[in-house]
């Protein structure tokens, strides 16, 4: 069975303990305080005072906020949010400057999507301010289908600056550029780049664990696919079959799994009649539905139906670095779940090495980690390697 939220103070404590092989008394005798005391607060019945948090944090040499926080962020994508955010206030009121042809802004776009797909996330933070209010000129200044050509651009950035927002945890600005994902699909008057828009609007239901989210998440999906045109092109096609991939990952964690088969066995029929490629800034094809096909057995908590595919399928090189890495990370839990502790660890190796700021910010890896830890079953120096890395400890 899959192991349970281990993202609390008390569970980060003991993880770091247990990381430097100390017993719970001897980390009470380091940090003067009481054997019961350390005991309650790993255990989350006691939260610990400010100068007791202190003397845990020294005697287990880490700075205090590692601990109450439980990650170690990249401060230069913090540092470059209140730009960020400031571009995106502004959407309607964007400053008097230059605006290249469309030529440029799509060279230019095409650039951001590329390190979107790469995970290359304080590349596109750097950048994305000045590209965001430059387009909302340009759809402020084009007229005819230039103008409509630079919603569709607009649209792909708001949705590459999602991608930092959401994943940093700046749930208000994400939730904020989805639906300025949406403004800008509609002034692209294109029913596709909508249907796009609500494949990236379940990550707000997603980020919300309760099920009431993730229901309305579902019916948000099921809502887009029946307004989304008939699959007849190949972009219309992956647009709808990604649509049925997601909303089979939700219904999956939800542990509907009649739901989660039937969109899978959509998708695959969509997934089928198209190549794997890049359709509207998402990945669909083949090789995407069986990304999603693992990921939806690993929300049924269906470890051996995990485990074989792993066995006789890897992603390809061709697929985007962020789906390929979460394809090792739920291969990861799946396999910690079946007591294959080492090859949980060599899983998520593997998906650092494909897409590393992704991985270190992804909180199902922190979750694996610290139940590799408290495992003790693993290669401990590589193992400790990795957590301290991803801040799981």
């Amino acid at each position: 069975m899959p192991p349970r939220d281990a993202n609390t103070l008390g569970s980060r404590i003991a993880a770091a303990r247990k990381s430097r092989r100390l017993q719970q008394a001897e980390l009470a005798g380091l940090a003067c305080v009481s054997l019961d005391a350390i005991k309650s607060i790993e255990q989350g019945r006691r939260e610990p005072s400010e100068s007791v948090l202190e003397s845990i944090a020294e005697a287990l040499d880490l700075d205090p906020s590692r601990l109450r926080e439980g990650r170690r962020s990249d401060s230069r994508i913090h540092a470059a949010i209140p730009a960020l955010r400031a571009a995106v206030d502004a959407y309607d009121l964007p400053p008097d400057g230059p605006v290249r042809d469309l030529a440029s802004l799509r060279r230019s776009t095409a650039e951001l999507e590329a390190w979107r797909l790469a995970s290359r996330y304080t590349s596109l933070t750097k950048v994305l301010p000045d590209r965001l209010t430059e387009l909302n000129r340009a759809v402020q200044q084009f007229t005819g289908a230039e103008c409509i050509e630079a919603a569709r651009l607009l649209a792909s950035v708001y949705r590459s600056a999602d991608a930092v927002v959401y994943k940093y945890t700046y749930c208000d600005l994400s939730a904020r550029t989805v639906e300025l994902m949406r403004w800008a699909a509609d002034r692209a008057e294109d029913p596709v780049l909508d249907a796009t828009a609500s494949y990236v609007r379940m990550e707000t239901f997603f980020s919300s664990r309760q099920e009431e989210a993730l229901a309305t998440g579902l019916r948000m999906l099921q809502g887009a696919i029946d307004r989304a045109p008939s699959p007849g092109d190949q972009p219309t096609r992956a647009a709808v079959g990604a649509l049925h991939m997601r909303a089979a990952v939700v219904a999956g964690r939800m542990r509907d799994e009649a739901s989660a088969r039937t969109h899978l066995a959509y998708a695959k029929e969509l997934a089928d009649s198209v190549q794997e490629g890049i359709y509207l800034g998402t990945a669909f094809g083949p090789s995407s539905f069986r990304v999603h096909e693992v990921a939806v057995a690993v929300e049924l908590n269906d470890g051996p139906a995990v485990l074989a595919a792993a066995m006789e399928w890897k992603p390809p090189a061709e697929l985007p670095a962020e789906r390929r890495s979460h394809y090792y990370i739920d291969v990861a839990r799946a396999q910690l779940w079946q007591n294959l502790c080492a090859d949980a660890l060599e899983s998520l190796q593997v998906a650092r090495r494909i897409a590393p700021q992704h991985v270190r910010e992804h909180p199902q890896v922190r979750e694996t980690l610290r139940s590799l830890v408290r495992s003790q079953r693993s290669e401990r120096e590589a193992l400790l390697a990795l957590a301290e890395w991803a801040g799981a400890t």
